[in-house]
Parts: structure tokens; sequence; C-alpha cells
């Protein structure tokens, strides 16, 4: 199967590409304008010999035309250079009253030269430069030729003013071109810090998920452990049941979240991956399966609702402080969470009287996950041991939608 093949461009988009194109940064600018000097060469050889608007040049006449041709080689490196140069030939050429015509194509592109690649007191310098020359060589030449030198005049000002127009025309399309470049880069730097901010959101989710998970698995293990070391003669069926009844629940539910984050994960396409959010009409659940694990919780919860994220924000930070609390707490823990609205925000606030480490060390990421759930929402949270003893983790979350914004789950 052949490859389909691009489109060549035409006429009218090569011309504007010429013209679009900053000639001191064309390719193989030093051998076009090599060309271009030697077919303009020709031109001028030419018109020279038409014998119109003057008479042949003389031996010294097309030695000073041909020359003038040279220094357009380096036209684009040295314009000003290569116009002063022209102009030593053409002025000479000019006032010997060789034919008048044949050196304007060379000179008009060197104008034309100048006027694009300068600067506006540059090309006015220019002008300046090069009518006060023509001035005195049409005062030596055709005295009474004022309509001649009017259309001399003319023509240098027209070229003049049309490289400064093209010159203005590429500044305003590398400015477009530059600031289309900035919004790419814009959109491509949001687009990478949106998943960065998706990752460490998935990465908190797994980890709330899965700590908790597992760590009531340990707990209720050690539970049924214990009750069989206990008394091996008088095993309570009852209570060891219920021990592996609660770890198969609790793997079945971590199983079926974990198997809807990566389904959703696998899906193609822009899709919401947060799912549902969890609120705080689930911190029940949350302080049930607490007491399940071995610890005496207490809770107070004085707000009926709150918006989306911040009840999300507010349940993910109670069920790590409790999963905390259940691992580094020490045994058959006393839990309080608290939630009540003061000034305008939401205090969540959980405590323990453990002697454990219930911020799970320095190393672990439940403190790190909790404090990007605050803020997530525009809140703040601080954790730490308590005075009397225990640990406390207390957050505050905004209630108003404009401070919460859309939030994490």
């Amino acid at each position: 199967m052949q490859a389909p093949t691009t489109p060549r461009p035409h006429w009218g988009e090569r011309i504007m590409a010429l013209i679009n194109r900053d000639p001191r940064t064309a390719p193989h600018g030093t051998r076009n304008d090599a060309l271009t000097a030697v077919a303009l060469a020709l031109l001028a050889t030419a018109i020279g010999l038409t014998g119109k608007d003057g008479p042949r040049p003389d031996a010294l006449g097309w030695t000073l035309l041909l020359v003038a041709h040279i220094p357009l080689v380096w036209r684009r490196a040295r314009p000003l250079a290569v116009l002063v140069a022209v102009v030593a030939c053409v002025a000479p050429y000019h006032m010997l009253d060789n034919n008048h015509a044949a050196p304007i194509p060379v000179t008009l592109l060197v104008l034309y030269t100048v006027a694009v690649t300068g600067t506006g007191p540059r090309t006015l310098g220019t002008a300046v430069f090069v009518l006060g020359p023509t001035l005195v060589v049409n005062a030596f030449t055709n005295p009474d030729g004022a309509l001649e030198f009017l259309r001399i005049s003319g023509w240098i000002i027209a070229t003049l003013l049309f490289g400064t127009a093209v010159r203005f025309h590429r500044l305003h399309i590398a400015a477009a071109l530059e600031r289309a470049e900035r919004a790419e880069r814009t959109r491509e730097e949001e687009a990478r810090r949106r998943v960065a901010e998706e990752r460490l959101r998935i990465a908190r989710d797994l980890h709330d998920l899965l700590a908790h998970s597992i760590t009531l698995i340990g707990v209720q293990t050690s539970v049924a452990a214990h009750v069989l070391a206990a008394d091996p003669e008088r095993l309570d069926r009852q209570t060891v049941g219920k021990a592996l009844d609660d770890i198969a629940e609790t793997c079945r539910t971590a199983r079926g979240e974990l198997r809807t984050t990566l389904e959703v994960l696998r899906e193609h396409g822009p899709v919401d991956i947060r799912g549902p959010l969890p609120g705080l009409d689930g911190l029940p659940d949350l302080v049930e399966t607490a007491r399940l694990a071995g610890a005496r919780v207490e809770q107070d919860v004085r707000v009926a609702e709150a918006p989306p994220a911040v009840g999300a924000a507010a349940y993910r930070i109670v069920q790590e402080a409790l999963t905390n609390a259940v691992r580094h707490a020490g045994p058959e823990p006393a839990v309080r969470v608290e939630l009540y609205e003061e000034r305008g925000g939401l205090k969540v606030s959980v405590t323990d009287d453990g002697t454990g480490l219930a911020g799970g060390g320095s190393s672990g990421f439940g403190l790190v996950g909790m404090r990007e759930r605050a803020r997530s929402v525009g809140g703040t949270l601080d954790a730490g041991p308590r005075d009397g003893g225990g640990f406390e983790v207390t957050a505050v979350l905004p209630l108003t939608a404009a401070a919460v914004g859309e939030g994490t789950g």
C-alpha cells in the first residue's frame, strides 16, 4: 500500500512563505544570493545593451555596473555595508551618464534588504543617504530633470516602504507564532500538572483503601489467633468464626473497591475516575469498623451535611486517623471523633489515649495524605502527640463553596 503523499503547496503559499521568512535565517542564503547576483547582472547587461534610457556603458561603465552586483552575495549578513558598496559603484556609473536603467534592479534589491532587516530609524537614514547622492548625481547629469528626479525618488521611497511593511508583517507573524507556542506550552504544562495531581489522588485513594483494609485484617487475624491460642481445650468457635467472617468481609470489600478502581483506570477516553465521593454519612461505618477492630470509639458529629469535596476530605481524614489509632495506639485504645461547625468551617478532631505513635511514623504516607486532603479543599491539618498522652489529629475545612472548589475524593 502506497503511503499518501503530501500535496505540494500552491504558488501563492510559496510566495507568502518567502515573504514571512526572515532572509537572515533562510537556508542556503549565500548560495541563493550568489545566484541572484548573477541573474541581476545578466538583466543589467541586457538592459544596458538595449541603449534605452541613456547610451550604452563604456568599459569603465561596464566594470562599475558588474562590480556593483558582487556585494549582493553578502546582502543578508551585512546589508548596510553592501548598500554602501553598491552606491559607491552606481553613483559614478550614473555620473558618467551611462544607461541609467541598468543598475535599478540591484539598487532596489539592496534598498529592500536594508529596510526588511533593519529598524525604522535605520530605514529613514538609508533614505537620506541614498536620496542625497541621487540629488547630486541628477544635478550634474540632468539639471533640468526635476520630474526624473521625482520618479527616481518615488521608486526609492516605495521600495523602502515596501521593505518596512514586510518587516512589520514578519514581526506580526513571529509574535503570533510565539503566542501560539506559549499557549501550547501552557496547555502541555497544565496537562502534566493534571496528570501529576491525578496520580497523587489515586495514590492517596489506594493508600486509604489498602492501609485501612490491611490494618483491619491484621487486627482481626490477631483476635482469631489469640482465641485459638488462649485455651485450645475450650475453643470458642463462635468468636473464631466471627473473626474469620469479618476477615472475609473486609477482603471482599477491599477487593471490590480495588477492582472498581482498576477497571476505571483501564478505561480509554476521558472518564471520571473519582466515582461517587464518600461523605459524612459514611462516618458511622468507619466508627463501627474501628470498634470491631478493638478500639473504643466515641463519636460526636454535629454537622448534618457539607459540600461533597469537604465531606469526602473529612471522611478520608477520619478513616486514616482511625486506621492509625487501631494500628499504633496499642490494645483497645479509647478514640474520640468530633465533627462540628466553627467560624464557618468544619472542625474535625480525632484523638486517642494510646501509648503508640498514632501518626504512623515519619516514613509513612498517612499524615502526608491527610494534609494533602485538607489542602485540596483549602483547609489545614495539624497532627501530633497530646500533652496528656496519645495522639491528636485536628483539621479545619471550609464550608463555603467558593473556597472549596472541586476537591478530590
